[in-house]
């Protein structure tokens, strides 16, 4: 027997702010209701929903079945956007790389365009994601009401009233304000790895951690340092006993 979806307090924030303004990131959304669907509206829209969701749209991550499909009308920009949300893109790059509350962060920044009302809500999705997995939480946010009254059927998902009129900066962009992982992500593959000793390392990017088990074996940074360093000035020391005999060599009549 599953437990029923938790009721969560609605916080403040700029999506809840009525604006007279279309609500936008950069441009605003076309729709299908209001400018019909051609070659280019149908682009447009594909090009906002991949960088809704993936924040890119690189060749390889495209799915050109599903983009077909939109485009002959038969499925709506709703249900492209769940396709997008419960692919194997998505899983691999967001949904396995992070805890339940961080996924929960992503998708309701994605799918809402708003951040999670507080803890409650986190909690709350994050027990309906164990429960039923990333579909049933796609499901349950894109069958939602907030959502049919802000996206309906033919709108990409934006990040409503991040610009709101008198404020001369608007909140911070949802793809800096959840990164795709954090720290969390590189703790949890260390715990993955092999089992064996190793001793601590600090990778260039300044955090410290237990060396992985793979690398117990393998030089220590400050090593290889060295190692680079005498392979170098060693490098310069042939080079330039070459360079004198060659002219040795040739001042010889």
């Amino acid at each position: 027997m599953s437990l029923p979806l938790l009721n969560t307090p609605r916080l403040s924030q700029n999506a809840l702010v009525k604006n007279f303004m279309i609500g936008n990131e950069e441009t605003p959304r076309q729709t299908l209701q209001t400018t019909g669907l051609n070659t280019t509206n149908a682009d447009d829209l594909i090009e906002q929903a991949y960088r809704q969701i993936y924040f890119h749209a690189f060749k390889v991550d495209r799915d050109p079945t599903l983009e077909t499909r939109l485009r002959d009308g038969r499925i709506s920009v709703r249900e492209f956007v769940r396709a997008l949300l419960v692919s194997d893109k998505f899983r691999n790059d967001f949904y396995r790389c992070n805890s339940n509350y961080r996924v929960v962060e992503q998708i309701v920044g994605r799918a809402l365009g708003r951040q999670v009302h507080g803890e409650q809500e986190r909690i709350a999705l994050s027990i309906l994601l164990a429960q039923k997995g990333l579909p049933g939480l796609v499901d349950h946010l894109l069958n939602s009401e907030e959502y049919r009254e802000n996206f309906g059927d033919d709108v990409v998902p934006f990040q409503r009233n991040r610009v709101l009129a008198g404020r001369s900066v608007g909140t911070m962009p949802f793809n800096q304000q959840a990164p795709r992982y954090e720290r969390y992500w590189r703790e949890t593959s260390n715990r993955r790895a092999p089992s064996g000793r190793g001793t601590a390392w600090a990778p260039s990017s300044g955090f410290s951690m237990a060396r992985p088990a793979w690398l117990a074996d393998a030089p220590s940074p400050l090593a290889r340092k060295i190692w680079q360093g005498v392979a170098t000035t060693a490098g310069f020391g042939i080079t330039g006993l070459v360079i004198y005999t060659a002219g040795c060599m040739l001042s010889i009549r």
